[in-house]
């Protein structure tokens, strides 16, 4: 969710080095299937979800493409029709299973449609739908069912297990980035989704360690501060990254509230302190929150992007002054708390006015 979109905009070349070897382990090992925690050159199987399919298709939407586009293609769809919510339409007594296979049933959608593979990406963005097939207007809220279709015991939102993997279904709940106009309506409308996620932070500990709402110290959360922008609260936002990058991080033996899992919680925390974080890797588009820093400058590689550097400037920017008031984009007004990955590796300047209380309009 960070660690390879990062990597895009400063290291693109090593995305495309990660993906070749990718492609490599699924071909010289016979499997012709992407690994999912690979480790000393083996396929572990450990953990969920489909991220090598992730990585491919947000590395293909940016244009880092130096690699067997069509091998990349279907090695992809051999991985989600290997492991996935199969005929059942979701992942028997598995929540987590399913929001994170509906979403890389996303990212194949997204990868056949920009290859011209209509009906591949039309077939794959129906199943990319199949989340809401654990949605139970009981509990209100995403329920795990058997393969009969029986809906497991109901413990709570809060209550670790119930078909949830290192969570429950409260912050699995959230693991819907590519369609949150659908999970807006499964919740009852924008006010609904706005209310529950305020919720969901008001009742985060102080200490962001590990808990039953937002959880920084595990990743399946690292994604929902950015959503209160499309919940139309920017302003918190702001408010929690900041939060989070000064009280979960930290200089001394335990800078990190959680395991780092490979570079994700540092990763988190460089695109957050830099004032960006995607929601939906794939989708090229990046959530602009509250940077750390007054004045950030990434130098950009001129074999892959057309600009030569892009700034982040934080006018005012302190402590206090958490809030952005106003933004401009190469000097024209910006009106919207999101960037595209083209708007920032064509290069230029992101430049915002801090201050000390939230603009609510």
């Amino acid at each position: 969710m960070a660690k390879n979109p990062l990597q895009t905009i400063i290291n693109p070349t090593l995305v495309n080095d990660e993906i070749n070897s990718l492609l490599q382990m699924a071909e010289l090992s016979g499997k012709e299937y992407l690994p999912r925690w690979e480790m000393l050159n083996s396929y572990s199987g450990v953990m969920l979800g489909n991220p090598a399919v992730s990585v491919i298709n947000d590395a293909y939407q940016k244009g880092i493409r130096n690699y067997d586009i069509e091998k990349a293609f279907t090695y992809s769809k051999n991985t989600v029709d290997h492991t996935g919510n199969g005929t059942l339409g979701y992942s028997n007594n598995h929540i987590s299973k399913t929001l994170e296979y509906a979403y890389s049933d996303w990212a194949l959608s997204t990868f056949a449609k920009s290859l011209g593979k209509d009906a591949i990406a039309e077939e794959y963005l129906i199943k990319s739908k199949n989340y809401k097939n654990i949605w139970n207007d009981e509990v209100n809220w995403f329920r795990a069912k058997d393969s009969t279709g029986t809906w497991l015991e109901w413990k709570g939102k809060t209550v670790h297990g119930q078909g949830c993997i290192e969570s429950n279904p409260y912050q699995q709940g959230w693991f819907v980035p590519h369609d949150i106009k659908g999970l807006k309506e499964l919740m009852g409308g924008e006010e609904a989704f706005k209310n529950e996620l305020i919720s969901f932070f008001e009742k985060t500990p102080e200490d962001f360690l590990w808990n039953n709402y937002y959880n920084h110290p595990n990743e399946p959360v690292h994604h929902v501060p950015f959503m209160l922008n499309e919940a139309g609260v920017p302003y918190l936002t702001q408010k929690y990254t900041r939060k989070i990058c000064s009280d979960a991080y930290g200089t001394d033996a335990y800078g990190l509230c959680g395991n780092e899992d490979v570079g994700q919680m540092s990763a988190w925390y460089v695109l957050a302190s830099i004032g960006i974080h995607p929601i939906n890797p794939g989708d090229n588009k990046y959530q602009i929150t509250s940077p750390v820093f007054g004045h950030i400058k990434i130098q950009l590689d001129r074999n892959y992007y057309t600009g030569k550097t892009f700034e982040i400037i934080a006018n005012n920017n302190s402590k206090g002054n958490i809030y952005i008031q106003s933004m401009k984009l190469n000097g024209e007004p910006l009106d919207r708390y999101w960037i595209s990955h083209e708007e920032i590796t064509q290069g230029g300047i992101l430049e915002m006015e801090m201050g000390p209380e939230p603009k609510l309009n």
